[in-house]
């Protein structure tokens, strides 16, 4: 119907149909397979927005003719769930029927309300398709994982949106340049859905009969959302990629890590905390003077905030990306506790133990202990004696 969204109106109702993810749907992808030999297990669907994680639950259903019920954890409540599961053994005892639960954006489900998937997972009596655009080894409990296959859907190829972008156009009816073509699969950041949206959009507001053009698109686009998620992978993906610029002492992929982070709203207090671990870690010795750098940037990021407290991050970047590095310290104390954890609570040498009491003192205790002895001799412990740790 004219009022359903248009991401809804094209949905593809067969593989053959479905664009993107020839791993998973190719000729010899493994859900193709499991599909064409009935063996369909519990499967979580891992992958970014608009990569077609809906549509391929969908095609599932309907390919095995089983019943689908598509919910999102944002709105379903156990109730909502107990009453599915009652409905689907029903179905599966008197119709022989299977249900296919989907649940859009499983992450969102806490602890509680996934464990009440287990029992039902378990003996069968649903299908449960889970779908998160963040890391289902961080968001979904390990007894869920552990039934379930993780399949890995890819952000959609430019040729692939491209495609999904047609199809749209030409149910809308309506012409697009080349060039706003070209941009609005640029702007969408892989997610089709993004991507019809914007079209539907840029239909409702140009001229009948004119083509639609890069400035309208534009338009659609006020501004490009990046693809962040604070407390996900994405988050994960790009601090690590920002500390690991600063370690190659690479300065320009530094501050596009930082502004990417900066861009996405990251709390600039959690950005200056790896600067100041940076640091000490990976600095260390060869530029003492760079813990201080890096605690004034945390003091001045607490101290002033968004958006002034940027330019401090910059500056502390570039400072800490050029310092020479010096792993040294780092290595050490874990060489050190790695003998700590070893060998547990090893006899302190007499020599270094402190003597409050006379007893102590005939004991022994502190005895032949040197200020600053002439030459370096070990203070380890006798099992640990010619240990080197610092290098």
């Amino acid at each position: 119907m004219p009022q359903t969204p248009l991401a809804d109106r094209i949905r593809p109702k067969t593989l053959t149909d479905y664009v993107g993810q020839p791993h998973l749907v190719g000729k010899n992808g493994i859900i193709r397979k499991l599909i064409e030999s009935d063996q369909l297990p519990s499967m979580i669907f891992w992958g970014p927005p608009g990569s077609g994680k809906t549509t391929l639950a969908f095609i599932i259903a309907q390919t095995t003719k089983s019943h689908f019920i598509n919910q999102s954890a944002v709105t379903t409540t156990l109730k909502d769930v107990r009453k599915a599961v009652g409905e689907a053994k029903e179905r599966l005892t008197l119709y022989h029927q299977k249900t296919i639960f989907f649940l859009d954006e499983i992450h969102r489900f806490n602890k509680a309300q996934q464990d009440a998937f287990l029992p039902h997972v378990e003996k069968g009596i649903i299908i449960l398709i889970g779908a998160t655009t963040e890391n289902p080894s961080f968001e979904v409990i390990g007894p869920l994982l552990s039934r379930c296959r993780i399949f890995v859907l890819n952000p959609l190829e430019p040729k692939e949106l491209g495609k999904i972008i047609n199809r749209g156009i030409k149910e809308l009816k309506i012409k697009i340049s080349p060039k706003a073509l070209e941009f609005l699969i640029q702007a969408s950041n892989s997610d089709a859905r993004i991507a019809l949206n914007a079209i539907e959009i840029a239909d409702s507001i140009h001229e009948s009969g004119k083509k639609a053009s890069l400035q309208l698109i534009k338009e659609v686009f006020q501004k490009q959302t990046l693809l962040y998620d604070r407390a996900g992978e994405e988050h994960y993906n790009t601090i690590s990629a920002f500390i690991k610029s600063m370690r190659a002492s690479n300065a320009d992929a530094a501050l596009y890590y930082l502004a990417r982070m900066v861009e996405a709203g990251e709390d600039p207090l959690f950005i200056a905390r790896r600067m100041v671990i940076f640091a000490s870690e990976d600095i260390g010795m060869a530029q003492p003077t760079a813990l201080v750098v890096a605690n004034e940037v945390f003091r001045a990021c607490e101290t002033i905030g968004y958006p002034e407290c940027q330019e401090n991050l910059a500056h502390g970047v570039v400072y800490l990306a050029l310092a020479k590095k010096d792993r040294s310290a780092y290595d050490a104390y874990f060489r050190a506790l790695d003998d700590v954890k070893k060998h547990g609570n090893l006899p302190i040498p007499l020599s270094l133990r402190n003597a409050p009491t006379k007893l102590m003192s005939q004991l022994g205790y502190g005895k032949g202990y040197e200020k600053y002895p002439d030459k370096i001799k070990s203070l380890l412990p006798e099992k640990l004696k010619n240990r080197r740790y610092y290098v």
